[in-house]
């Protein structure tokens, strides 16, 4: 991701941009928070710590990782996805499959434990809508994202009939694909949220 697309996350507290490691100029700006350090932060009172000057709690806020699988037939794609999910969000991928056979009898394995499953729509072989209509009747049930180019809103209704919790466009709602990530370790939403 390039600078020129960084944009800050919609999160309440300080601003934290999508600046990563591929941003080599970032360290030198004083208010971006470097992924490798990032500690997210709320404003909210806290008799057992002090606040900063600028009224921000300095203990982070606790959240448990989700454990995502990732279905995405671009490797570049997939690989920066993976990157940005696990610097920027509360999130540990477990798995990836670029085709809907492959993610289809991942997530079908009992010994398989996650939380997410993010799916593209376009693969390798198959379609992503054949990846969401398995996972739906998977029990316990998980939570499902698609993150697709081609979010339109005929697709976003299609892919929320299939089961989908959300729809994500990858060129401009990635700041709100980790926002939701974050709200689901946390805890703050659940299923249908």
């Amino acid at each position: 991701m390039s600078c020129k697309q960084a944009r800050p996350l919609p999160i309440d507290g300080p601003r934290i941009s999508m600046h990563t490691r591929f941003c080599r100029h970032a360290q030198a700006m004083p208010n971006v928070v470097q992924p490798t350090t990032l500690s997210m932060r709320v404003n909210r009172p806290s008799k057992a710590e002090p606040l900063t000057a600028d009224g921000v709690d300095t203990a982070p806020l606790e959240m448990t990782s989700l454990k995502a699988y990732i279905v995405e037939d671009s490797a570049v794609i997939r690989e920066s996805l993976i990157a940005t999910l696990e610097e920027l969000g509360p999130v540990a991928v477990v798995g990836t499959a670029e085709d809907e056979t492959t993610a289809v009898r991942w997530l079908t394995l009992a010994s398989n434990e996650f939380d997410l499953v993010i799916v593209d729509l376009f693969l390798k072989h198959g379609s992503g809508l054949g990846v969401l209509k398995a996972a739906h009747s998977l029990r316990p049930r998980r939570h499902m994202v698609v993150l697709s180019n081609y979010a339109t809103k005929d697709m976003r209704r299609k892919c929320l009939e299939l089961g989908a919790d959300r729809v994500f466009d990858k060129s401009n709602e990635i700041d709100a694909l980790i926002h939701y990530c974050a709200q689901l370790a946390s805890g703050d939403i659940g299923f249908g949220d």
